[in-house]
């Protein structure tokens, strides 16, 4: 089976979250889910000082979905909402 890159849009809920805990706090999710991968962040700015963390991962695609993985991270107190945007069989 090949590797799959996945998008995750994490949107905290207040602009008062501490961006960088949070990236921390994501990262060691999909450590625990995915193992040990590559992983790219970046922080998009919203609005009125709002904005969102987007998480960019390789998964093997043989585990199956990554949904949990968006669903967990939902579940923070300090995360408003997480969504898979963004789904690509990896080439090479």
């Amino acid at each position: 089976m090949a590797n799959v890159i996945v998008t995750l849009k994490v949107m905290p809920a207040s602009p008062m979250v501490d961006m960088e805990a949070l990236e921390a706090k994501v990262k060691e999710t999909l450590k625990e889910s995915t193992g040990e991968t590559e992983t790219r962040t970046e922080v998009e700015p919203i609005a009125f000082g709002l904005k969102a963390l987007k998480v960019i991962f390789v998964a093997d695609e043989a585990k199956g979905s990554v949904d949990d993985i968006a669903e967990k991270v939902e579940s923070f107190d300090e995360v408003n909402s997480a969504e898979i945007t963004d789904v690509r069989r990896a080439v090479g």
